[in-house]
């Protein structure tokens, strides 16, 4: 059995040297660099050979990859290096890897042609200036051969290691047992769809409710899957920060039972959680974990691939004893493990890592995407990028004068943009040339000084120039899926400033190729209905699985009571205070314990909770702040103890709307005081509009069903195991109507409540008598 590498891969493994350097230089995009690959062997003779496939075979080591070109007539193997700038400045380490990259390629050149010697060029090709420069070293066969050999030689032991892992793991994984005596009822038919799914390299879009066992219940069969499918890496991707701790800590349980517990598990968390030296900048110069990094990464790498667990913990004990990054050592990290698991971005992105090393690798890869209704907004923000005036025109004071004349043009054009605009908020139709012109000029010409001048820029005028680089990526690939809009902010030094987004509507587009590349994908939540809301905004393809899990949970368990005389609109809140007061009061006194109370945003939270504090002040209450912290947020839940009493006053979609698990008495109960239809704006009323173009249903696409699963979500936090009773009330006369019960669970037994009568009745009792009211009104 061959381990393949290729040859990239195997200089950086055993060739890479020296510093962790993260300074920004302005490299050219990989469409310069293909442009200028193809502008280089243009100017070859027309004997010259380009893209040879090579691969090479040392033991047990097989050693692929594409050389840029061979003229055969000068017997001269080159690689194309594409730069900007002045090329005495580039590291010599990336030199280093250059030549590296050169001589294996050359070796296996002289052995597919039986050469004896052979003449190999680094090409470096200035895209600005199209100018080439060749470092040419000569070397026979012999010396070629000895080089490859010596550099196999450093992996080969790491090869038989990972083969050896990959045997074992195989083993393991076949043998692999359910953690616990019994499934849940429900679990097993999730566990069967997600292992059928990878078997047949289909997606899955699983909707499970609340307090299955989700995690376990999808991480299970697919770790089965693997050795039969040949997959190589398992990617578990959360929303949050409890996705990942529950993900973590369900795999350790797995672990259990692996008898030699060979399978690692990576923990990615973003760069500002694990950085050691925020006040420092990723240079050898600055940091002394980034100072001779690559020399030290051996040892560390060695050293984490003995765990088990590669948490951000154990991973962060790892880097600080051997004096490297943690967070660069955990990008390292992802490369040799078999289950990571982190955040969305990871593998969605613009420039995911994720995405971005199964495609270079070559990985077949199955991937688990957790509370997959979050996926929809957090795309589209991936997918948008934003441009403010206030912002550039502060980046544009601090610019050097060698700048000033093309930011002054890119000024003058935003101007007459922003004078022109008449409301507070426009839609646009077409992107407007008169502004992308000139900020494109004006991204060139900051390239240009960077290359110039390697130190870098003034704060503030560098993260313009990234989010101009961001904004006119985005606007290459402007299509239907996207919106072009600007929004007036107010004034600045007497002007009007506005910001520009290119808001992304429907992600689709962008996601399909990431669903594209994977073996099998399983979405999963309690709210993925209606189905066809999610594989239309996600792109998914139309042979895409549909799974709808059984509730382990029996309808005796969970009191939903629709409140049918209270409205929530926004024209009524002032009149729907008293009612929802004294219907949480009595709701309260008759079951004393802990409930959650949701409402549509923190100015109605403030007033119910001003107006409950004022009418029953001895009744315990706690409030959601708006940005609360990591601590503040735990100091919130923390009221919730087993046996405690008290009302918790909480924003619907907000942190305490999901992904919390207060099971038994901890909470009892919860009031959902709004149908959570996002709020009423120009933004949105765009997206409706935009979604009734493509897909005919508009309204639902951007109100309802974003809504509801809002309101299903929170409701979902009361019934966590078997043995939880509680409440749930959903306070809006809308509820009553049958197209909106119709999206709420249906193992839920709806009951109708009136606020002024404290009384319920069957919903379904009063649909068979014709008596449910309905009501014609508005959003």
């Amino acid at each position: 059995m061959s381990y393949a590498i290729a040859v990239r891969a195997l200089c950086e493994f055993t060739a890479k040297a020296g510093d962790l350097d993260l300074r920004f230089t302005p490299a050219p995009t990989a469409q310069e660099g293909i442009t200028g690959h193809q502008a280089v062997t243009a100017r070859r003779a027309s004997g010259y050979q380009a893209e040879i496939s090579l691969s090479g075979q040392y033991q047990n080591l097989l050693v692929r990859g594409r050389a840029d070109g061979y003229d055969p007539d000068n017997n001269r193997l080159e690689e194309i290096k594409t730069y900007r700038g002045d090329l005495a400045r580039m590291p010599a380490n990336h030199r280093a890897l250059h030549w590296a990259q050169l001589k294996v390629y050359g070796h296996m050149l002289c052995q597919q042609r039986q050469l004896k010697q052979l003449e190999l060029a680094l090409v470096y090709y200035d895209i600005n200036r199209q100018k080439e420069t060749l470092l040419t070293e000569t070397h026979s066969a012999a010396s070629l051969q000895q080089y490859f050999e010596t550099l196999c030689g450093r992996f080969t032991a790491w090869a038989d290691q990972e083969l050896q892992h990959q045997l074992q793991r195989n083993q393991q994984l076949q043998q692999l047992g359910f953690p616990y005596p019994h499934f849940r009822p429900g679990q097993r038919n999730l566990a069967e769809a997600v292992y059928k799914a990878a078997s047949t390299c289909r997606h899955l879009l699983a909707q499970a409710p609340t307090g299955l066992g989700k995690t376990v219940a999808t991480l299970f069969p697919l770790l089965k899957a693997m050795p039969v499918q040949q997959l190589d890496k398992l990617f578990f991707l959360t929303a949050k920060t409890p996705g990942r701790r529950l993900a973590l800590d369900s795999l350790s349980l797995l672990q259990q039972g692996m008898a030699g517990g060979s399978l690692r598990t990576l923990e990615l968390v973003a760069r500002d959680k694990a950085c050691e030296h925020p006040d420092k900048a990723c240079h050898g110069d600055a940091c002394p974990l980034a100072q001779g990094f690559y020399d030290r990464l051996p040892a560390a790498r060695a050293a984490a691939v003995g765990l088990q667990l590669q948490d951000q913990a154990n991973l962060r004990g790892i880097a600080l004893a051997h004096q490297v990054c943690p967070y660069y050592l955990s990008q390292e990290m992802a490369r040799w493990s078999d289950v990571v698991v982190g955040d969305y971005n990871y593998f969605f992105d613009t420039s995911a890592l994720l995405h971005g090393l199964a495609q270079a690798q070559q990985w077949q890869v199955g991937v688990l995407v957790d509370e997959a209704h979050n996926l929809v907004d957090r795309a589209r923000k991936m997918y948008s990028a934003t441009l403010d005036q206030a912002a550039f025109r502060l980046a544009r004071k601090q610019a050097p004068k060698v700048l000033r004349k093309t930011l002054d043009r890119l000024h003058r054009s935003w101007k007459t943009l922003t004078d022109a605009q008449q409301t507070p908020y426009q839609a646009h139709p077409t992107l407007p040339d008169t502004l992308l012109h000139p900020l494109q000029q004006a991204i060139s010409a900051i390239t240009d000084h960077l290359v110039e001048q390697p130190l870098g820029l003034d704060p503030t005028l560098q993260q313009f120039y990234f989010d101009a680089l961001h904004f006119t990526h985005l606007a290459e690939v402007y299509d239907l899926h996207s919106q072009f809009d600007s929004t007036l902010s107010g004034t600045h030094s007497r002007q009007a400033n506005s910001i520009l987004c290119l808001r992304n509507i429907l992600p689709a587009p962008f996601l399909q190729p990431r669903f594209a590349s994977t073996r099998s994908t399983t979405l999963f939540s309690a709210t993925l209905s209606p189905w066809h809301y999610y594989a239309d905004t996600l792109g998914l393809p139309p042979d895409t699985g549909w799974i709808n899990v059984d509730s382990p949970f029996q309808a005796s368990q969970l009191q939903v009571r629709l409140v049918n005389d209270i409205s929530t609109r926004y024209p009524h809140r002032q009149a729907s205070l008293t009612p929802i007061c004294n219907l949480v009061a009595q709701q309260y006194h008759r079951h004393p314990g802990n409930y959650l109370a949701f409402f549509s945003s923190f100015d109605y939270l403030q007033q119910v909770s001003h107006a409950f504090q004022s009418c029953h002040p001895l009744i315990p209450t706690w409030q959601q702040a708006r940005r609360m912290d990591e601590s503040e947020r735990q100091g919130f839940l923390a009221h919730f103890v087993p046996g405690g009493q008290g009302i918790g006053f909480a924003v619907l979609g907000g942190a305490f709307a999901e992904g919390i698990d207060l099971a038994g008495d901890r909470l009892i109960g919860a009031f959902v005081a709004t149908l959570g239809l996002p709020q009423f704006n120009p933004v949105n009323e765009q997206i409706m509009q935009r979604m009734g173009t493509l897909f005919g249903t508009g309204y639902e696409y951007a109100y309802l069903y974003p809504g509801l699963q809002k309101v299903v979500q929170a409701a979902g936090r009361v019934i966590r195991t078997q043995q939880d009773q509680g409440y749930v009330y959903l306070i809006d006369d809308r509820y009553c109507r049958p197209e909106i019960q119709a999206l709420l669970p249906t193992w839920w037994d709806l009951q109708l409540v009136s606020a002024t009568q404290v009384q319920t009745c069957s919903v379904r009792a009063l649909q068979n008598e014709g008596q449910l009211p309905t009501e014609q009104g508005g959003r």
